[in-house]
């Protein structure tokens, strides 16, 4: 299955698919056979001819004009974020060099050996993690040790990440934001793409409904004994020296299960250091 064969393509017949008439105010009828609206709709709507339309579904033209991209931006009803990702797909920059450990920033790798009072852990744009401290890696080995890449690790699990209902919205969330944050060109994608086309196909479902948005913060639920299921708020910020790399950091509510279970954490990881 190709997933960034042309990425504008794929992203403009999903999302008009997925806009139903009556979101746009139009009457359904009858002997309506596609699913959401019909090309010449979206073309209406955009004021573009059908023809140029069709073109860009079918990848003939892949590099609309600024004028083009902000009106089907209008025509699909599409959120910011995914304005943000159809303006970059129309107009891609350069693939970016592949990140490693030894590309982060020098200053964030010596401030996380020095972090120790909550986990952290820096990520490049394809959710791959490249440095950590070690309260990031006793919340979640699996996830947070250098090397491993988020998405791919929810689905190494024994477990259906999707089987869960709150497992299944983090990973909506998670597909979401990869496909804002990353470059449908960097091989690095295709490759974890690829290896998720093999493990699930609910996967595949859900990255083919081109849905994009940015979570800089939200909270999950960790298992950290012996307090057993506790929620943690985490904040994601860009390191502005790195572009595309990222710091996410956690964090608990005042007086909370979690803010004890965290502390907790933190001391027991900064033991296993020092011993």
């Amino acid at each position: 299955m190709a997933f960034v064969d042309n990425p504008l393509a794929d992203f403009l017949r999903a999302r008009r698919e997925s806009l139903q008439p009556e979101d746009v105010g139009l009457p359904r009828g009858t002997g309506r056979r596609v699913p959401g609206l019909r090309r010449e709709e979206i073309a209406d709507r955009a004021g573009i001819s059908v023809d140029y339309y069709l073109r860009l579904e079918q990848g003939r033209d892949r590099q609309p004009s600024e004028q083009v991209v902000r009106a089907l931006s209008r025509a699909l009803k599409l959120s910011p974020d995914a304005s943000i990702y159809l303006h970059r797909i129309a107009n891609p920059a350069p693939p970016a060099p592949p990140a490693d450990l030894a590309d982060v920033n020098d200053s964030i790798a010596q401030l996380l050996r020095r972090w120790s009072h909550t986990p952290a852990y820096v990520t490049d744009r394809n959710l791959d993690v490249l440095a950590s401290n070690a309260a990031a890696r006793a919340l979640a080995p699996a996830y947070y040790t250098p090397g491993a890449n988020l998405l791919l690790a929810a689905f190494s699990e024994s477990i259906d990440p999707f089987a869960q209902p709150e497992m299944s919205v983090t990973i909506n969330r998670v597909v979401s934001g990869l496909r804002f944050y990353s470059d449908p060109a960097d091989p690095r994608l295709h490759e974890i793409l690829g290896e998720l086309s093999v493990r699930s196909r609910p996967f595949r479902r859900l990255w083919a409904r081109h849905e994009v948005q940015q979570y800089p913060n939200g909270s999950a639920d960790y298992n950290i004994a012996p307090y057993g299921w506790v929620t943690l708020r985490w904040q994601l910020l860009a390191i502005p020296q790195t572009p595309g790399h990222f710091l996410t950091t956690f964090f608990a509510d005042a007086d909370s299960p979690g803010e004890r279970a965290l502390d907790h954490l933190v001391t027991e990881a900064s033991a296993a250091v020092s011993a």
